[in-house]
This record gives C-alpha cells, sequence and structure tokens, in this order.
C-alpha cells in the first residue's frame, strides 16, 4: 500500500501551497489597503473581483486562467514568446490557480487588520515628522503583523487544498502537476486504493491542522509582543 502512495503529491502540494502564498501577500496587502484605507471610482468593481473566485465555481476559473494564460491565450502566448515562460499544465500554473483561489481569503483577513488600527496612531507618527513609508514600517506593520500571518495561514492551507481550478488549468500530472486533492481524486477512480487514499486523507488533515496550530502559536507571540 505504502508503494502506490504518490508521496510526490505531498512534497509538490507543499511546495505549491507556500510559493502559492508568498507570490500573493504583497499583492493582497495592497489591495487590502486600499480597500480599507481609500475611497476611489471603481472601490466596489475592485472589492468585487478581488471576491469573484469565492462565488464562481472552481471549474470556471480554472477555465478562465486556461483562456488566459494557456498557451494560445493573450497573457500566455506573451509569456511564452517573450520570456519562455509556459504555465498551462506546469507546476507553476497550479500556483497561479491556488494563489488566485486563495487571494479572497488573504485580503480580507489582511483587510480587517488595517481596518483594527487605530489611524490616529498613524497621525500621531506623523506630526513627528516620519514619512509615510517609516509609518507603515513601524507603526502600522507590527500592529497587522497578526492579520498577515492570519492572512498567510488561510492562503496556504486554502492552496492545499485547491481542486477544480487546479485540474482544469494543469490537469493531474504525475510528478509535474499532481497534488494531494488530484492525487485522491485519481486514486479513487482506481479499484483497491482505499488505503492510498486514507493515508493522503490523513496526511491532508494533519497538513492543515498543524499549519493551524502553528499559526494560532505565532499569533499569540506576536500579540504578547504587541501589548509588551
Amino acid at each position: 500500500m505504502l508503494q502506490a502512495i504518490p508521496w510526490d503529491a505531498v512534497t509538490l502540494s507543499l511546495r505549491i501551497a507556500f510559493v502559492a502564498t508568498l507570490c500573493s501577500l504583497p499583492l493582497a496587502t495592497l489591495v487590502a489597503w486600499l480597500l480599507a484605507r481609500k475611497r476611489f471610482r471603481g472601490r466596489g468593481l475592485l472589492n468585487g473581483l478581488v471576491h469573484l473566485p469565492l462565488v464562481l465555481p472552481p471549474v470556471v476559473t480554472g477555465y478562465l486562467l486556461l483562456v488566459v494564460f494557456g498557451t494560445q491565450g493573450p497573457v500566455g502566448a506573451v509569456l511564452r514568446d517573450s520570456f519562455g515562460i509556459t504555465l498551462a499544465f506546469r507546476w507553476t500554473g497550479a500556483a497561479l490557480a491556488a494563489a488566485i483561489m486563495a487571494f479572497p481569503l488573504v485580503v480580507r483577513a489582511i483587510r480587517l487588520g488595517f481596518e483594527a488600527v487605530d489611524p490616529g496612531l498613524e497621525e500621531a507618527a506623523a506630526t513627528l515628522g516620519a514619512s509615510r513609508a517609516r509609518i507603515f514600517a513601524s507603526v502600522t506593520l507590527p500592529l497587522i503583523a497578526p492579520a498577515l500571518l492570519a492572512g498567510a495561514v488561510l492562503g496556504f492551507a486554502k492552496a492545499l487544498g485547491e481542486f477544480g481550478a487546479t485540474i482544469t488549468f494543469v490537469a493531474a500530472i504525475p510528478g509535474q502537476t499532481r497534488t494531494i486533492p488530484t492525487a485522491i481524486y485519481s486514486l479513487l477512480q482506481v479499484p483497491g486504493s482505499d488505503g492510498a487514499v486514507a493515508v493522503l486523507v490523513a496526511i491532508s488533515v494533519a497538513l492543515a491542522l498543524g499549519t493551524l496550530g502553528l499559526a494560532e502559536v505565532l499569533s499569540r507571540r506576536m500579540q504578547a509582543r504587541i501589548r509588551g
């Protein structure tokens, strides 16, 4: 049974989830700041686009990714011809799909962090002559650190469990794009693979619980430092 378990799917899922989370955090932080602090024309549209992956069927998101980032798509063709980058049916495409599906959760968590920060603290720092960049780095960023962590954890967990958009955009190629969810789906079609499926399910649950537990510990430490 152990030989039938696609262990490469476990390592690939971790790799994809890490890359997806790391790449989405800077943009998610910027978008969360815009939605929390700014009032501008098109704000509602931006908010709707950010949350669109939550309400669209994941297969639709995957199809749209294939249309846009496929080798014949408007963006995919440019990436291939100009930079030699191909996303469709590659692990990098799986990371892109996971990042897009997780993006609304990351933005939401960080946005709540920005909204919880008292603007008076930033204004006080400004009256002392601090630049905007310094205020953000020394005042705002430490205060939203728990929210950033929460967003990263939610994004990582979502990326680990992403299935619909991933299998539509990059399929489930063994050793290349087959993640834990797609491996479970593939094994369910094979008679006698219940044991391997059970192991992958147990690994998936353990990774999710471990991630949440680690995030809780780190969040408490951050909050203790802020209060101290």
